[in-house]
């Protein structure tokens, strides 16, 4: 007769067990996290060489898979890869995959422009009783720096990161009078990509003679990821009033308001619904809602689509809204999108242009002992 036999184990001993199964179950799960858990990443490769001068390409990523690729020259950001309301990345910025079509011209694709963004009438300003000449390279007007503006320059970089945030550091020293400014000027740009899908952008510079500095990120942006122009794009301007100008650009002086025109964006309002009323596009410089050099909301665009939100913060006084309207098609960019009129906006924070002209303007002149700052912030969002 066969019996059913049972092994008894103790009571300590199955405790015992039980602790250690426990124990190998835990580590392996935290095993397996480790190994499909997202970290901040920054990688770098060579991009080319100008004159000797190593350039170089950053790829920066953080948890939540956002992308945004960095060169050294001319602090350009060639590219920024964030999700739509799906879930599909897509590069929504204008650039190229080359560094030799930036270097055969380009209308300052992602650059960080200076010494002074925008205009500055004639090329002339007069500044503690001298009067200073500098690069022209707009019609009779001086125009983002020059000839070889700060867009052109193989800057120093170095990175960093921590746990929610990577980036890198530029630093150049523009000489004493080069394009005309006076004084040299050392000036540091960071880049810090968050794990709240934020671009920021942070300036500083310190001179030894007074001189006007404007500087500004130029990023071209299409929510649509280059399929469409910007006209669908809904844009919200923090702004009731902007800068009057006559036919080449130049200000007036005049601060109009917004209200009742085609300029007014103070409520959500499609960039094409009064394109035509604009005559050559919007190329304006909006007079910010905000007290002094506070960190305050700038824009808010909305691509229906997509479902992609971009706002936008800064310290400066003013913003240029530029619709892409001297792209003309002579321009391939990544994933072959050919680069027509509209097919890019920007929202570029800076003082007003030809401020060293304007007394009435905030002023943009920089002193021996003083210290420029700026911040500037891009965050992307998914509406539904």
């Amino acid at each position: 007769m066969k019996t059913n036999s049972i092994i008894k184990i103790p009571f300590f001993l199955a405790l015992t067990l039980t602790g250690f199964l426990l124990s190998c179950s835990s580590q392996k799960s935290k095993e397996e996290k480790t190994k499909t858990e997202k970290t901040m990443k920054i990688e770098s490769k060579t991009f080319g060489n100008i004159d000797g001068q190593e350039v170089l390409l950053y790829m920066l990523e953080n948890k939540k898979g956002m992308k945004v690729d960095i060169t050294n020259y001319g602090g350009i950001v060639t590219s920024i890869v964030v999700p739509d309301k799906n879930g599909a990345f897509e590069n929504i910025t204008l650039g190229f995959d080359n560094l030799q079509f930036y270097q055969d011209g380009h209308p300052y694709f992602g650059s960080i422009v200076g010494r002074f963004c925008n205009r500055i009438a004639k090329g002339e300003f007069e500044l503690n009783g001298h009067k200073y000449s500098l690069a022209i390279n707009n019609g009779e007007n001086h125009l983002h720096g020059g000839i070889i503006g700060f867009d052109k320059k193989v800057w120093k970089s170095e990175t960093f990161k921590s746990d929610d945030e990577v980036g890198i550091k530029l630093h150049y020293i523009s000489p004493d009078m080069e394009e005309g400014f006076p004084g040299n000027f050392d000036v540091h740009i960071t880049y810090t990509l968050t794990n709240d899908n934020e671009l920021k952008v942070d300036y500083t510079g310190t001179i030894d003679k007074a001189c006007p500095v404007n500087l500004t990120y130029h990023g071209y942006f299409n929510l649509t990821g280059g399929k469409r122009d910007v006209f669908s794009h809904e844009i919200m301007l923090n702004a009731d009033r902007y800068v009057v100008v006559y036919e080449d650009a130049i200000p007036t002086g005049e601060l109009r308001e917004c209200k009742d025109t085609p300029m007014d964006f103070s409520e959500f309002k499609s960039i094409g619904s009064r394109f035509a009323q604009v005559e050559g596009g919007y190329d304006h410089c909006y007079v910010i809602n905000k007290e002094n050099d506070e960190l305050g909301l700038t824009a808010k665009v909305y691509e229906p689509e997509s479902g992609r939100l971009m706002e936008v913060y800064t310290t400066e006084p003013g913003v240029q809204f530029y619709t892409g309207n001297f792209l003309d098609g002579t321009l391939t960019g990544k994933n072959g999108v050919v680069y027509k009129k509209q097919s890019g906006f920007c929202l570029e924070a800076q003082h007003f242009p030809d401020s060293p002209n304007q007394p009435e303007f905030p002023n943009a002149i920089l002193k021996p002992g003083e210290t420029y700052k700026q911040t500037t912030i891009y965050k992307f969002l998914v509406q539904e």
